[in-house]
């Protein structure tokens, strides 16, 4: 993965929350990465997932080396990018499964950098815009994934539940069994399956391995 001209570089939850998803038997057919960023997510996908994978990116330059890393890889012929804002981008599909590793600061101090802002800060989309560009662009039978803090991940997941979804799986991620959690990761779906899974993966052990 290049990652020289995308503003988010590649992190821990994001191969946290592709490896989550990419072990999971779902057997979609079209996949969409709402802020593909460097493509880490749908190129993790493509590996486990026979189906169609599109990643949307807002950022000129990320999109443009998101382009060039789906194409170098060994999965290219599966995965399209579209440079746009997913507000109001006409996407030619609805998706079986949408992921995103959203941006999802608030109210704080931001960058000079006009890229960093957008790929960090939801001012630039937030949680409400995230979760009507789901409900619009998801099937009725569809599900999505999703990583945010502990506390943006709480009051999305009752904006996703008053939007009509239900929460099938809950994952939450410490650094260490000393540390409380710092991100959850959500699965949701229109069809409710009960009861919900809870789960909690730990980065390290007590011996820091």
């Amino acid at each position: 993965i290049h990652q020289d001209r995308c503003a988010m570089k590649v992190s821990t939850e994001a191969c946290i929350l592709g490896a989550w998803f990419g072990n999971q038997d779902l057997q979609h057919k079209t996949i969409l990465d709402i802020g593909a960023g460097t493509g880490l997510l749908m190129l993790m996908l493509a590996q486990k997932w026979p189906g169609k994978i599109h990643g949307m990116e807002i950022d000129t330059e990320a999109a443009t080396q998101l382009k060039e890393n789906v194409l170098q890889s060994p999965w290219n012929e599966k995965c399209l990018v579209f440079n746009g804002d997913i507000r109001d981008y006409p996407l030619p599909v609805v998706y079986d499964f949408i992921i995103s590793n959203p941006p999802f600061y608030e109210k704080q101090l931001e960058s000079p950098v006009d890229t960093v802002n957008k790929a960090r800060h939801s001012s630039s989309l937030t949680l409400e815009e995230l979760i009507k560009a789901i409900d619009k662009n998801l099937s009725s039978t569809g599900s999505f994934g999703i990583i945010l803090p502990i506390d943006r991940a709480i009051y999305f997941e009752k904006l996703s539940i008053d939007n009509g979804f239900c929460l099938i799986q809950k994952v939450n991620i410490s650094h260490s069994p000393a540390h409380a959690p710092f991100r959850s990761v959500l699965h949701c779906s229109r069809k409710a399956e009960k009861p919900s899974l809870f789960q909690e993966l730990v980065i390290r052990d007590r011996d820091g391995n």
